[in-house]
């Protein structure tokens, strides 16, 4: 949903709600194992703070406001703020921004748990799977040893070279 744009301002950091320094967020490492989706409900049972894949990246949000923000959503650093604050403009601001299309978000502890079970019970399955497959290409290609004639007789000393 875009938000308008107020005809009655002079620019548009007049109409701010500073809706970008209310959180942050950053790319972490897609889990794979229990262990992993255990530690991403410790991050979850941390106050304001929530999960969401976009375009099949994972991403942790923490949804604190920044110290430098003033009741006037204006920056108190702006002069020097960070380069990270910098680098942002306006065409990716969440005002005036489309609505964010997340493949998941996860918002309690709860939920990345069930999801959890459900993917590693799916991982698990294509992985047993894959091994029967697998299994039945190993075995049918498998040929029997053509019988070797023995490199001795059995019974036969062997007999061993000494060096000097």
């Amino acid at each position: 949903m875009k938000l308008p744009i107020l005809p009655d301002t002079d620019s548009l950091c007049d109409q701010c709600v500073a809706l970008c320094c209310r959180y942050f967020a950053f790319a972490i490492d897609k889990p794979e194992t229990k262990r992993e989706f255990d530690d991403i409900r410790w991050y979850m049972l941390h106050e304001d703070t929530i999960v969401f894949v976009e375009d099949g990246e994972w991403y942790i949000q923490i949804n604190r406001k920044c110290k430098a923000l003033q009741p006037d959503n204006r920056c108190a650093v702006y002069d020097n703020r960070p380069a990270i604050c910098r680098g942002y403009t306006t065409d990716a601001c969440d005002w005036h921004g489309d609505e964010y299309e997340y493949d998941h978000l996860f918002t309690e502890p709860e939920q990345i748990e069930r999801f959890a079970k459900e993917y590693l019970a799916k991982k698990r399955k294509r992985r047993a799977a894959a091994r029967k497959k697998t299994s039945r290409r190993t075995t049918a290609s498998r040929k029997r040893p053509a019988k070797r004639s023995p490199a001795r007789k059995v019974g036969v000393p062997l007999r061993l070279l000494k060096s000097a």
